[in-house]
């Protein structure tokens, strides 16, 4: 069989979800509802931590960050897919190799990101007291810095080392957009360093930081337990378990995604896994913390009457 490196591709044809018309008005539908809710509650999101002075602390820092890595990460998958479902399934190499890298390193940013907010709601509920000094303005910097430094890292080393491998004159993507193990799945050379890579990359931005994050959560919970006031307890859980929710979904569908064998018999229950952790939780993660967090409940509802009285004024 003819080989050649997948940078003299000049494209490649994505098979997407589904060959069906009817579904794929249905998806096309489906995908650009939750797009828009994403983007809208995302920047909601950043606009209240950004105009509410009571907002401007470490959690709603890291949340602001979290909520523009989410726009991005949308950004690089949805509008592509609903191109997919009613135009073109084509994609240049250059488009898919970006699109590679991007998602790469926003998903690995985020990845580091949730166990940096674990790691403020640990220090914030065991050494309340010291909170402003461990976890200060300075901190805050280094560890955002740190999460879209590794981002940056784990990205272009899992691209390199996929994108290099010779393909098997095969053009045809079996999934929605350039995933990393499904590109491997069409070389033909041996991708057992690639694999390799891919695996140890998510031991240190994946399943470290998970790790971390619900040893973090035991060590909350147990404190959360021994508060005597029951109020207390309440507003000690509400502030850790939107975030809970948030890495449990996040956390468990990548784990699936790239702590496992890659197995060319997989696709269709990869591509539904898929979905459930690059447009889902962008579009659950405002949802989450906006309806389990009095703080931004408040907040949002002081926003929104600035905005209506904005406009009464100058009616």
């Amino acid at each position: 069989m003819e080989k050649w490196n997948g940078s003299s591709v000049t494209g490649f044809l994505l098979l997407g979800l589904s060959e069906k018309h009817n579904v794929k008005i249905i998806l096309f539908v489906l995908f650009l509802m939750m797009y828009m809710i994403t983007v809208i509650g995302n920047i909601f999101l950043i606009t209240v931590c950004v105009c509410e002075p009571r907002l401007h602390t470490p959690m709603y820092y890291f949340l602001g960050n979290l909520s523009f890595i989410d726009i991005c990460y949308s950004l690089t998958v949805v509008p592509n897919l609903l191109n997919q479902l009613i135009a073109s399934r084509r994609m240049s190499f250059s488009g898919c190799a970006a699109q590679m890298y991007t998602y790469l390193f926003l998903g690995g940013t985020e990845c580091v990101l949730l166990a940096v907010m674990g790691y403020d709601r640990y220090v914030a509920i065991l050494f309340p007291l010291r909170y402003t000094c461990i976890i200060n303005k300075s901190a805050c910097i280094i560890l955002a810095g740190f999460c879209w430094a590794s981002g940056c890292l784990v990205a272009l080393l899992d691209t390199v080392f996929t994108l290099q491998l010779p393909l098997c004159g095969n053009n045809v993507i079996d999934h929605f957009f350039c995933e990393a193990t499904t590109y491997i799945k069409m070389a033909c050379a041996d991708a057992f360093i690639a694999k390799m890579v891919i695996f140890s990359v998510g031991i240190f931005v994946l399943l470290m930081p998970c790790i971390f994050t619900f040893m973090s959560y035991i060590r909350i919970i147990f404190t959360i337990v021994g508060i005597q006031s029951s109020e207390g307890r309440y507003k000690a859980f509400s502030t850790c378990a939107s975030h809970l929710i948030v890495v449990t979904i996040f956390y468990g569908t990548a784990i699936f995604m790239y702590m496992k064998p890659v197995s060319k018999d997989s696709g269709g229950l990869e591509k539904m896994v898929s979905v459930f952790y690059t447009v889902t939780p962008p579009m659950l993660n405002p949802i989450i913390y906006s309806m389990r967090n009095k703080d931004v409940k408040m907040a949002l509802n002081k926003v929104l009457w600035r905005i209506i009285q904005h406009k009464i004024m100058h009616k």
